[in-house]
Order: structure tokens, then C-alpha cells, then sequence
């Protein structure tokens, strides 16, 4: 069984109705069309805005956003934010947008509607950490947080009744310190520790000497040397590593879970890694190889010698000219439709039956996830880490990534990205391209974000500035395409990327 969190109408028109969420995933509650739940547009919920807060779900964990709302949002009868009755909308007066973590028990009151938090945690014993069934929660108890299976209880290492000494052993995957304070209730699994996060160097050069001490999961990695780093996030890190005997280049990445990783979350992000290394097409890098040890997952993926797009913007004075920034958008949309319409590898059902899939959706595009292939007039550039954000997401590994102060900003997301996050289709893959060569061409993102205005609520509420604004030197034409490819309300214009690479090439040949 996974964690589950549930929201449940207990007063107001929607009483009765439950939310369940037994997965990552993000919703937005208010009166707007597009909110899930949508509370009603009456009289009683006046004081409650279109996009009223935002609700960051990683099950057992649930945390609620407040987007500066004229009359706040209340928990447990307790104003978690509010922005000055003198602020209009997007004028809140500070860019810290009060948000609170969620218990299970907790009442959120908007208007008249009052939902009822509902988390429900699986238990683990604390010796051998086998999940124990709900009807049995009560006789394996031992203390608060610990529990001891009927085996366990049977053996030598633990004596029914007088277990109150046992404390669950948690240690770091990586160097096996002790983190129980650190382990998060409700979460099975391996776990690095704050230390080990904090020093993926240290972290892949261990990795490398286990492969090359023939460690069998670490076989794609063996005889592998690092040569320096190629960049470092939130998540782990990139560094370029030579092969020891072939002395051929890899990009080689290591991302590392912000929460324990169990069984079922390794499988889903593995899975989804799988599907990448169908991928096979010039203007997209190749994944080579991946896996997972000791907390850590790895991969090798083709090396780009040219780098990061956002570092050769910067060499180039910040943005393109329209020829140069064609030469690199066409064969990048190119990319971007192999990725959308490649055939998958069939899954066997629980039930027997084969199913079959076809395409990926990237949803994490941005200048930063475009690489260059050599130099000058033959560059060629290539759509990078295709699958890896949102599987890591949706396997819950990254934690809670719309809300507190690690949180990203969404430049390069269309808000259909926001509203249903877990379900993201193609077009938000064709939206972000499309604002990543806006960027190109003005060196600016396509949506202004004020400070002090919530940047969910931003994307959520606000158009792209007309490219012509930032640049009117941009053909009336090609700049018509652009708008026309960034708008997303009601939905987003162009659904595949070959419809927008078509509606491009008849811009500039007229």
C-alpha cells in the first residue's frame, strides 16, 4: 500500500465529496474553471479569488500555498495568508508567499466549503522493514512510530512485550550514518543523508569505485574516471567522465531522492528510463545507460561539446539574430516530434494482456535543457534529459517541488503545466519550446513575473508579452506564429511539434 492524501467536503455545496491523491501531484483550488477542487461562483464564495491557493502533494506529505489572496485562506480556523486590503492582485507587498504543511485532521476553510485533510501512512517494522497490513497495525505497535512484524516479534532479535527499546534503524545508503532523525514518518526505503546530497562529487566518486570493484548494478559505470563537473542542481549533478580503456566521453549524471527511495518509486522512474533509451534521433541527446545503487541514480548520456543553449547566449551577447536562432528552433522541433511519436516498448499487464505506447512527453524544456553538438555553422542541437524531471516528479522522488524556498520558477511553463500537472500532454512540450525560442530571439522569458507576485499564480493568470514588444525588429509574420504558439487560454494553439515547425517555415518563406 502507498501513502495516500485525501481532501474531503465536509461543509458547504460539495459536501460529500472526496479528493484522493496516491501519487505526486499539484492542484489548484478557487473558483476558476480550471481549478480541481472547484468551489462554486455563488454568493457564499465571493471572497474567494479564481486561483485561490495551491495544494503541493508528495504523499504522506501535503503542503498548502497561499497566493496572497484579498481574504486568505484559513487552516484550522487560522489565516495562513492574506495579502493588504490596499494590494490588488499581483501587488502583494513581498515575495514570500505563506504556506503551511499540512496534518492529517487539518481543516481548510474557503468561504463556505471546509475540507477535511485525510492522510493515510503505511507502517513498516522496525528490524525488517516488511510493510505490516492495516489489521495488524494495532498488535505490532510498540511505540509511537514503531512497530515490529509478527516474524520479527518471533525471533531472537526482538522479544514480544518487551520491545519498547526498539528505535527503526535508518541509515544513509551512501556513507550509513544514522538519520532517523532526518527519515520522514510514512517513507520506506533507502535514504541519503543532508551530508551526501550536499556532496554528489564525493557521492559519484564512490559510486565509481564500487563498479570498479565489480559491484554488478554499477556495471554500466565501471572503468569510468571523472574529469570535472558539468553543472550541479537541486537534484545531484552532471560531470564529464572519460572511459578508462576507450578513452571514449560521456555526459554522466547522478540524481539523488529527496525522500526515501522505496521499491514501488525506484520502479516507476527506471520504467520511464527504459521508454528514454528508445529515443534515437540527431536533435536529441542519447541516455546510454542508467540504473540505481546505494540510493543514487545514474546515468550515461551522449556528450555535447558545444554546451548548455543558455551558455551560448550569453557568448552571443544574450540573444540571436532571427537566421541564427532558425538554424537552431527547426531541427529542434524535429527532435521534439521523434520524442512525442516514438514507439515505446510493450508492457505486460498484472492481468496478462500487452499493451503498447507511443511517445514521451519532456516537461521540463528550457534553454538550459538544450545542448550544442560542435561549433560555428555545422553546430547541431540536441533536446537533453528527455523524461528524467517528470519521472523523478511522479515517482515522488524530488519531494515537494512547487512550493517552499528550493522551489524552481516556472519561465518556461504554460499553465496547463500547473492545473494538471500529472497528466501533461504534448502541447506543453510545443508551449515551452516555443518560449525558449522566444527567449532566443529577445533574451527574455515570454511572461514578465513582478516581484512579489506569486510565480505559479503568475503563470496561472497572465499572457506572453507580444514578441514584437521586446523586439519589434522580429518579421510581423514569424512574431504572429510565436504569439499565436504561446498562447495557452483557454488551450494551448499548437498541439504537435511539426505543426509548429510548419507554421514557422511558411512565416519566414513569405
Amino acid at each position: 500500500m502507498s501513502a495516500k492524501v485525501s481532501l474531503t467536503v465536509v461543509r458547504g455545496k460539495l459536501a460529500g465529496q472526496v479528493y484522493t491523491f496516491d501519487s505526486r501531484e499539484t492542484c489548484v483550488i478557487g473558483r476558476g474553471l480550471d481549478c480541481n477542487p472547484r468551489l462554486p461562483d455563488d454568493e457564499a464564495h465571493r471572497t474567494i479569488s479564481r486561483h485561490h491557493c495551491l495544494l503541493d502533494i508528495n504523499p504522506p506529505d501535503a503542503r498548502i500555498r497561499d497566493f496572497g489572496s484579498l481574504n486568505g485562506t484559513f487552516v484550522n480556523e487560522q489565516k495562513i495568508g492574506q495579502r493588504p486590503g490596499e494590494k490588488q492582485a499581483g501587488e502583494t507587498a513581498s515575495a514570500e508567499f505563506p504556506e503551511y504543511d499540512l496534518k492529517d485532521g487539518d481543516e481548510i476553510r474557503l468561504g463556505d466549503t471546509v475540507l477535511r485533510v485525510g492522510i493515510e501512512i503505511p507502517v513498516f517494522c522496525a528490524d525488517c522493514s516488511a510493510e505490516i497490513p492495516n489489521e495488524e497495525k494495532e498488535a505490532c505497535f510498540v511505540k509511537e512510530g514503531v512497530y515490529v512484524c509478527h516474524d520479527c516479534r518471533a525471533s531472537s532479535n526482538v522479544v514480544a512485550n518487551t520491545a519498547l527499546h526498539v528505535t527503526p534503524g535508518k541509515e544513509c545508503a551512501e556513507c550509513g550514518r544514522n538519520v532517523a532523525d532526518e527519515f520522514e514518518p510514512g517513507r520506506n526505503g533507502e535514504y541519503l543523508c543532508s551530508d551526501c546530497r550536499n556532496d554528489p562529487f564525493r557521492v559519484v566518486k564512490d559510486l565509481l569505485n564500487k563498479a570498479n570493484s565489480g559491484e554488478e548494478a554499477l556495471h554500466g559505470v565501471k572503468g569510468y574516471s571523472i574529469m570535472r563537473e558539468l553543472g550541479k542542481g537541486g537534484m545531484g549533478a552532471v560531470y564529464l567522465a572519460r572511459h578508462d580503456t576507450t578513452k571514449g566521453q560521456v555526459a554522466m549524471k547522478i540524481m539523488l531522492p529527496q525522500v526515501a527511495a522505496d521499491e514501488r518509486s525506484k520502479e516507476m522512474f527506471l520504467r520511464e528510463m527504459e521508454n528514454a533509451k528508445v529515443l534515437n534521433h540527431p536533435n536529441v541527446v542519447r541516455l546510454l545507460d542508467s540504473g540505481y545503487a546505494d540510493g543514487v541514480f545514474f546515468f550515461t548520456m551522449e556528450f555535447c561539446d558545444g554546451g548548455g543553449l543558455d551558455r551560448h547566449l550569453r557568448l552571443e551577447g544574450g540573444k540571436l539574430t532571427v537566421d541564427k536562432a532558425l538554424k537552431l528552433i527547426l531541427p529542434l522541433l524535429d527532435g521534439l516530434e521523434h520524442i512525442h511519436t516514438v514507439e515505446l516498448p510493450a508492457v505486460k499487464l498484472s492481468d496478462g494482456n500487452i499493451v503498447s505506447a507511443k511517445g514521451l512527453v519532456h516537461r521540463d524544456l528550457k534553454p538550459a535543457n538544450v545542448f550544442l553538438m560542435g561549433n560555428g555553422a555545422n553546430v547541431i542541437p540536441k533536446i537533453a534529459d528527455v523524461g528524467l524531471g517528470k519521472a523523478f516528479d511522479i515517482a515522488g522522488l524530488s519531494g515537494q517541488t512547487m512550493t517552499g524556498v528550493t522551489a524552481g520558477t516556472p519561465l518556461f511553463m504554460p499553465r496547463q503545466q500547473i492545473i494538471n500537472f500529472k497528466y501533461a500532454k504534448p502541447d506543453v512540450d510545443v508551449w515551452a519550446m516555443a518560449a525558449t525560442f522566444y527567449f532566443m530571439l529577445t533574451g527574455k522569458t515570454p511572461r514578465d513575473f513582478p516581484r512579489g507576485k506569486d510565480p505559479w499564480q503568475t503563470v496561472l493568470q497572465t499572457k506572453a508579452v507580444p514578441i514584437r514588444q521586446r523586439e519589434p525588429y522580429i518579421p510581423e509574420k514569424l512574431a504572429a506564429v510565436i504569439d499565436s504558439a504561446l498562447t495557452d487560454q483557454p488551450e494551448i494553439t499548437f498541439k504537435s511539434a511539426a505543426q509548429l515547425k510548419k507554421a514557422i517555415e511558411e512565416a519566414v518563406r513569405e
